[in-house]
């Protein structure tokens, strides 16, 4: 079988990263690179010299079997539709639109001209996640009460969208991942403090009709670079911490027990502490995973782990976010 000429749109910031990672996917070859930016495209040309480099979306679509879209979020859902009409498979980079008309648009489309289509929600593809989703689906933490995540740093700070669209996809995409349900209620709150109306921090909270609470704080205006999330069960509690090199989840074998025959109120309740197991995990680059499940989505071996309806329903919540930091913070039904 031949290899599937992958195309990149946008090699910038992270584009680069896709760049580097299809041009070493056993299973393909990087084919195309677009760019709108006159010195990304000589240093793309310069460091993959077989590569088709353009400024044209068109041209490049044209060079590809499948493509890959990390360019500016404002342009995602523009480019998916134009490799939808085209036919062209393509892996549409967080978030997968900006708005939920634009997401249900390319998710129409995809359905209707039958070509595969992935969201980026590259956490789905971390080694730590999957194992995470394991155990929560499995019932090994029990029922799950709430679970918070934290996602800071002093960073690249961005000025067509904020923290939340920005940072919120990963989160977003993980929780809805691990719970397989979506939210019933949003709220958040954030402030802009360096840019007129571009919040650099957001306080976002989902409800979940399951009763499961989730917590997200996203900031690029902080002194440390954190990327948490803690599972608390009524078994035992996970946390995956990914600034972690090599212990990157941890399950604490504690929890509140209610004892079956008990004299008091006060004796209703005991603290378990037990022990805490760090179980191995895959040194794995979730971005290499990604891609090479996408070539596999995208020669119609495999369905998308996250197909054009999740992207949806991360937009979904994303927009109920917004929506809810217009209104000062008070919670949006979704």
């Amino acid at each position: 079988m031949s290899r599937l000429r992958l195309g990149v749109i946008g090699a910038g910031a992270w584009g680069k990263n896709h760049v580097r990672t299809a041009a070493a996917t056993p299973e393909a070859e990087l084919a195309a690179v677009c760019d709108s930016d006159p010195k990304v495209r000589e240093r793309v040309a310069r460091q993959h010299p077989s590569a088709h480099v353009t400024g044209d979306p068109v041209e490049l679509v044209e060079c590809a079997d499948a493509v890959i879209i990390a360019s500016p979020a404002a342009t995602h859902a523009r480019f998916a539709r134009q490799c939808i009409d085209a036919g062209k498979p393509c892996l549409v980079e967080k978030p997968f639109a900006l708005s939920v008309r634009d997401a249900e648009g390319v998710a129409r489309a995809a359905a209707e001209r039958g070509v595969p289509v992935m969201a980026g929600h590259l956490l789905l593809f971390h080694p730590a996640v999957e194992r995470l989703r394991a155990l929560v689906q499995g019932g090994e933490l029990g029922k799950v009460y709430y679970l918070y995540g934290l996602r800071v740093n002093l960073g690249q700070v961005r000025a067509d969208e904020n923290a939340l669209w920005s940072f919120g996809p990963h989160d977003v995409s993980v929780a809805l991942y691990l719970l397989g349900e979506v939210p019933t209620r949003v709220a958040a709150q954030g402030r802009s403090y360096l840019q007129p109306k571009v919040e650099d921090v957001v306080f976002l909270t989902m409800e979940f009709a399951s009763g499961v609470l989730a917590h997200v704080q996203l900031s690029w205006l902080d002194p440390h670079k954190e990327r948490k999330l803690t599972v608390v069960g009524a078994k035992k509690m996970a946390v995956f911490d990914d600034m972690e090199a090599r212990e990157k989840l941890r399950i604490y074998d504690k929890g509140v027990d209610r004892p079956p025959e008990y004299g008091s109120y006060g004796e209703s309740l005991a603290v378990r502490e037990g022990d805490i197991f760090i179980p191995k995990i895959p040194n794995v680059e979730p971005l290499a995973a990604e891609l090479a499940h996408f070539v596999r989505v995208a020669r119609g071996t495999e369905p998308p782990r996250a197909g054009p309806e999740d992207g949806v329903r991360v937009v979904q919540v994303l927009d109920g976010a917004s929506r809810s930091l217009a209104a000062g913070g008070a919670p949006v039904a979704l």
